[in-house]
């Protein structure tokens, strides 16, 4: 039996649904999840892929087109402690996107 993979690939919410079409047109299967990031507390996608083996290459390939690093003007969260009023917040340019991906080495993967 060739062995099996689980990649889990988080991405930003906005790139999630190219991810997902671009592997339903490679022949893979994905499950998404909605998730959160913890820096800008925006919507993310945590994508849980189970593939063999030989797959692993593809799917990262896949998910590195999907999922584009871009730049992004945010306003910084004031801290928690300090009082609101007196915290300024200026635009603050960051890059997003791109992906954060585990590859996880499977014991058994069942299709019901």
């Amino acid at each position: 039996m060739a062995g099996i993979k689980l990649v889990l690939a988080i991405v930003q919410e906005k790139d999630a649904a190219r991810l997902i079409d671009a592997l339903t047109e490679e022949g893979i299967n994905a499950t998404m999840l909605a998730s959160t990031g913890g820096f800008l507390r925006e919507g993310n996608s945590t994508i849980l892929i189970g593939i063999e083996d030989a797959q692993t290459e593809q799917v990262l390939r896949t998910i590195q087109r999907s999922s584009q690093r871009r730049e992004q003007f945010v306003s910084p969260m004031p801290p928690a402690v300090e009082p609101v009023d007196s915290y300024v917040t200026y635009p603050v340019k960051v890059e997003v996107g791109g992906a954060i991906v585990f590859v996880v080495q499977v014991e058994r993967m069942e299709r019901f």
